[in-house]
């Protein structure tokens, strides 16, 4: 049997595992909505995995590694998930704990220096040496590329390009922040701010909705959507006149918007860049994938000690 691993990527909604060969190329797949509280967390991960195991073989492959994509504050090297405000763990020996309960070797990192390194070693930003993975989802990550290598800091908290203060004097963030560009931009401030601005108490209208009301001419939703835009433009400024990227690849729900977010907000960078070139911005290859493919990824190194 082929050699495969299993990549599992825990957002703060959903849980979403792949079986994928070295190459990226998914053999099966699993997925369940995010439970509450740690124990069910972990048994969500562990019941993922187990299920594709089992599918393994029916697609004559051999699981030989796991990785595992977390939101929050991750020590990769020592295998603990330190924080998630969202998932309510604090200093959480993940690593061992899934690795006991599944018997194979497991290796984690951070969901947005996950979902870089599959856009770097397979996907949009293959081949480039200096370069940013954005991440918009229901909040705001990045994983900053430089040399050829996903960067992860002193402290592995690099990459926290949403609680870059964007918009001078601006909302309160709960970082303890103003104006942080994940209040504006994120997908879950798209539809918390269209409500608020709206007088809407529908909690169904989320960022997919808002951006269907902005392109239908919607007032409300179009002033949302600018002032999102606008907060990420800046961001994206301030990163590139300080570590120069050739390219940023764009990924998460929101990068599903295609052109309606791309165009305007590649304007907004070349106004914020009047003196220099802009780097290239594009969709990542594998959208809203990236971070299972990625974490799919780390379980090779898992498997291999690498």
């Amino acid at each position: 049997m082929a050699a495969a691993t299993i990549g599992v990527d825990v957002g703060g909604t959903g849980i979403k595992a792949a079986l994928c060969r070295p190459d990226g190329s998914v053999l099966a797949e699993a997925r369940t909505g995010t439970p509450t509280g740690v124990p069910a967390v972990l048994a969500g991960v562990v019941d993922l995995v187990d299920t594709l195991a089992e599918r393994a073989t029916e697609q004559q492959a051999e699981p030989c590694g796991v990785g595992l994509s977390l939101p929050g504050m991750v020590d990769a090297a020592a295998g603990i998930a330190r924080y998630s405000a969202n998932l309510g763990w604090r200093d959480l020996p993940i690593r061992d704990l899934v690795a006991e309960r599944v018997g194979l070797p497991v290796a984690i990192d951070h969901d947005a220096r996950t979902a870089g390194l599959a856009e770097l070693r397979l996907g949009a930003a293959r081949g480039a040496s200096e370069a940013l993975y954005l991440a918009l989802g229901t909040g705001i990550g990045a994983a900053p590329i430089s040399r050829g290598e996903v960067l992860a800091g002193a402290e592995g908290l690099s990459g926290e390009l949403g609680h870059l203060p964007a918009i001078p004097d601006g909302e309160h963030c709960p970082c303890g922040q103003h104006g942080c560009t994940e209040r504006y931009a994120s997908a879950a401030a798209l539809g918390r701010r269209y409500r608020e601005a709206s007088g809407s108490a529908d909690a169904a209208v989320d960022a997919e909705q808002v951006l269907a009301r902005a392109a239908a001419g919607d007032p409300i939703a179009g002033w949302v959507f600018e002032q999102a835009v606008e907060a990420l433009a800046r961001a994206l400024v301030c990163y590139t006149v300080l570590l120069d990227p050739a390219l940023i690849v764009v990924g998460g729900g929101l990068s599903l918007a295609g052109a309606q977010l791309l165009d305007p907000l590649g304007a907004k960078l070349a106004e914020g860049l009047p003196w220099r070139s802009v780097p290239a911005l594009v969709p990542a290859r594998f959208g809203a994938d990236s971070g299972r493919i990625g974490a799919a990824l780390l379980g090779w190194r898992a498997a291999t000690g690498g």
